[in-house]
């Protein structure tokens, strides 16, 4: 299990510290700040864009697994990365639209990321 920081925890904790936990696909998302016509302000999560399909199945980046018999991007997370809600990484790493299509077929070959090598995974602060 992958060990955390004693200060990330507290950060979490904090409110308006930022609104997803460090672990969050939506963590380093950018927020956007709306006003309304009476001032009132609505925050909101601006897109967040996916690495380049081209960057998929770079060696440098992601390591090849033949999906098993009733696995599921989950269960892959917490295999690869000692946290089922990561399962994001994963599909981030691979061209589907349906996380479901990732594990549905068994003996499919799909990408999964080192851990803070992909563009926009956990650990990654490459700018």
């Amino acid at each position: 299990m992958a060990e955390i920081e004693p200060y990330e925890n507290a950060l979490d904790a904090i409110p308006g510290a930022h609104p997803y936990p460090r672990t969050s696909r939506y963590h380093d998302a950018e927020i956007g700040i709306h006003r309304r016509p009476d001032g009132t302000e609505v925050r909101y999560t601006k897109r967040r864009l996916l690495p380049p399909v081209d960057q998929t199945g770079d060696p440098d980046l992601t390591q090849p697994h033949t999906v098993g018999a009733g696995e599921r991007p989950d269960l892959l997370a917490q295999r690869y990365f000692g946290d089922p809600g990561q399962w994001w990484q994963i599909a981030d790493a691979n061209p589907v639209l349906d996380p479901r299509e990732l594990t549905d077929e068994a003996g499919r070959v799909i990408d999964i990321p080192l851990a803070g090598g992909f563009p926009g995974g956990r650990g990654d602060r490459r700018v």
